[in-house]
This record gives C-alpha cells, structure tokens and sequence, in this order.
C-alpha cells in the first residue's frame, strides 16, 4: 500500500498527521475517516502557487461535493480559495461555517426556486446557469428581490475524457449544461446579457471526473477559448471569465498515473496564454474547480476486522464494520482501492482475500481479490484515499450510522463530525395512529 502525506510506519503501526491509528480508534471508534490535515493544506498550496499567470486573474475554487464540512471550510478561506456547492444544503453548511459567501459560486443541473432564493439573499459570488428554463426562473426570482447576480453559462463542451461513463460529462448526452453546437446558445447569452438582473461572467466547463488524460484539458482549454472569442464576436460584448472546471485525477491503485498538481498547472497556464494570444482573446480571470484532487489522498477510512470466512469456492473473506454504506463507490463505480492491516504493518504472511462490508447486499465489497498482510480478528484495516466522496455519498442503509471524521496534524486529532447515533438515525422518523 502507497503512503501519502504524513503516514509513517511506527514500529509496525501506522501513524498519520503523528497520531497512531490504534490511538485513533481507541478514542474515536471505527468505522472512522481521518483526513490528513496536513496534506489537504499542502495540495491547496499548490494549487495556489502554481495556477498563476502575469497575463490574467487566477482562481482555485474547492469543489465541495468531494468533502464539505465546516471545518473543511474554514481550510478554504485560510487559504483565500473560492468554493461551489450544488445544494441548499451545502449552501447552508458553508454559510454556517461563517465563510465570504462572496466567494461561493452555485452549480447544479436543476437549481430550485428555494435554492435560487436562497442564492440571492445569501449574496453569493456567482450562479452558473444550467439550462435555458433556468435563466427566467433566476430572472423572476431576481426581479421579485431587486437584486443583480453575477453568473455564467455552463456549456457542453463535447470533450470526451477517458473516464468512468458515469462520471464523464462533457458528452453530447450529458444532462449538464447547454451544447456549443446548439444554435441557441447565442440566443441563451443574449438573453443574459440584456437582462438588467444579471451581468454575465462568461462561459464555465467541466470535462469529467477522475481524468488522467491531461490532453483532453489542454484541448477544452482551446475549445473554451475559440467559443468565448466567437460568442464576444457576435454579440459584440466583453466577456471577462473562463471557468474550466476541474476533474484532475488522483492516485487509488498502481494503475493510476496520477497528474502531478504543479507540473499540470503549469502545462494549463501555458496552454490558456498561448491560445489566448492566438485568438486575440482579452481575460480578467480564469477558474478551476479541484475537489478530489485536494483531499482523495489526504482521507483514509479505518475499520475493525469483525471476522474472517473461508467459503467452499474459495474466496477468503475480511469482514469489516463498515462497507457501502461509508464508501459507495465500489458498488457504483468498480472503483478500486489499496488497504493495509494498519496495527501490524511489518506482518510478513500475505494472502488474497476479499474486504466484504457488514451490509446485506452481495455487492458489498470494498476490495476484490488484493493481497494484504495476513489479518485477524480484531486488527485494524485502513483503505486509502478516501477522503473524496467516501463521507459525502455516505448513507444510513440497514440503519447502519455515519462514521466520525477526524482531521490529523502534529501529534494532535481534531473532531470535525461526529459519529451518529442510534437517536439521530430516528430524531425525523414518527409513528401514525392506528
């Protein structure tokens, strides 16, 4: 198993941010996810150190469906990064984190009124238009409030990123965003653009998730650019913005060939300033959306081993306390993961086993047919780089409750959420007369 940020072997017990898991499980219980603190800082430096240009406004802004919580958030604003959310409850935690709701942009493919209304009396930086019905439903709700909102327009850009198909979308299929083919799109930011409740920032993007291809970056860079020129060129405006988007890949298993933050960003400064200048193309300020990239590698998910079973076909189980139910993507993704026994890490006796989770489903393995250090009842099993959708796609199925989450760094645990209880599982489920 690869080791990221501050883990470290000590004396056969794996410790990460210099906490001990044994320690960690001890006070906090398993399942847990324990989020290197000081890792997630490090990728937002680099983020920030490298996406710059002498040319143009630069923006990271922290894609919060990864992970999102109101620690996460005070994580961002040290940093002075921007961040998004897709729901009224995501907008509502990031609020209650206490952060510049000016430096929150709203996306989503099928934004409510509430949500709308929510976005203008918040005072957000910036809505992203979705779809056509979206631009009056957000003029009427603008109108009824007297206010003006920044947005832009998310375009289809017709990338087709080599990914997993349920994370792609930038396909002439995707359900998000208008198609640059489609011919009314300059009828679309037309509409914006006379419409005295709005200012129009420009178009947005996003190719996909999980993408390793950094070619299908440079290229929608490139497609941005010439479709940004053509719309200025028609309607005879500034349009001032790019927003990108993110989707960069992260390191889960030796088959991955991660993208290295630095270097990319450096590659994708000098992609946008060449086509920039090709296409005579004036900008303020360019975006990009990172999530996973920021804090995958920087969580890990610790279990207890409940049992060990060895079936007549062969397959040799670990049974943990947790499964789908903390991490889904397994099931929905065939997503693959590295694991360790984390409180003997020197363990010399290997063997191929299956990580089955405790939830009544077949489908409830988080790792398929991997050697790992022998393990027994009892041990602890860390599998990596879950920090990015293991707590947020989380769920309660069999009534099973949410782990805690913890943030690491120097010596110290911090508690950021708390396990869920029996209580909280029943505080919203009432009884009827019968």
């Amino acid at each position: 198993m690869r080791f990221f940020g501050t883990m470290r072997d000590n004396n056969g017990v794996l410790s990460i941010g210099e906490v001990k898991v044994t320690e960690l499980a001890k006070k906090y219980g398993t399942p847990l996810y324990i989020m290197d603190q000081e890792l997630i800082e490090e990728n937002m430096k680099k983020y920030k150190n490298s996406f710059k240009s002498k040319n143009f406004k630069t923006q990271i802004v922290y894609a919060s469906k990864a992970f999102l919580s109101k620690a996460m958030c005070q994580l961002v604003e040290k940093y002075d990064i921007d961040i998004d959310a897709v729901s009224a409850g995501e907008l509502y935690t990031i609020k209650a984190s206490g952060i510049d709701m000016k430096k929150v942009h709203m996306h989503g493919n099928n934004k409510s009124i509430e949500e709308l209304e929510m976005c203008v009396e918040y005072g957000i930086g910036s809505i992203i238009i979705d779809n056509e019905l979206e631009i009056e439903n957000l003029s009427k709700v603008c109108a009824k409030n007297n206010k003006k909102m920044k947005v832009m327009l998310r375009i289809n850009i017709g990338i087709d990123a080599h990914t997993h198909e349920y994370i792609k979308t930038s396909k002439h299929s995707s359900k998000f965003g208008e198609s640059i083919f489609d011919k009314r799109l300059v009828e679309m930011v037309k509409r914006i653009v006379e419409d005295k409740n709005m200012e129009f920032l420009g178009f947005h993007c996003h190719i996909g998730s999980q993408i390793f291809d950094t070619q299908a970056f440079h290229e929608g860079i490139k497609v941005m650019v010439v479709e940004t020129k053509k719309m200025e060129e028609k309607l005879g405006i500034k349009i001032p913005e790019i927003n990108l988007g993110g989707g960069f890949g992260v390191y889960y298993t030796a088959e991955d060939v991660e993208i290295d933050i630095e270097s990319f960003m450096k590659s994708m400064i000098e992609v946008l300033e060449k086509n920039l200048h090709k296409y005579d193309l004036d900008v303020e300020r360019v975006s990009i959306e990172p999530g996973r990239s920021i804090v995958g590698n920087a969580g890990s998910t610790l279990y207890t081993v409940g049992g060990i079973k060895q079936t007549y076909g062969g397959t040799k189980y670990i049974f943990i306390d947790g499964g789908m139910t903390d991490n889904i993507r397994p099931a929905l993704y065939q997503a693959q993961y590295e694991a360790t026994i984390a409180n003997r890490l020197n363990e010399k006796d290997k063997e191929i086993v299956t990580v089955a989770g405790k939830c009544c489903e077949s489908g409830d393995l988080i790792i398929k047919n991997k050697e790992l250090p022998k393990g027994k009842v009892g041990d602890l099993l860390l599998v990596t780089t879950t920090g990015a959708y293991g707590y947020s796609m989380a769920s309660n199925y069999n009534k099973l409750t949410r782990p805690a989450v913890v943030f690491v760094k120097n010596g110290k645990a911090s508690l950021v959420i708390k396990r869920e209880t029996f209580e909280d599982l029943i505080k919203n489920d009432l009884l009827i007369e019968l």
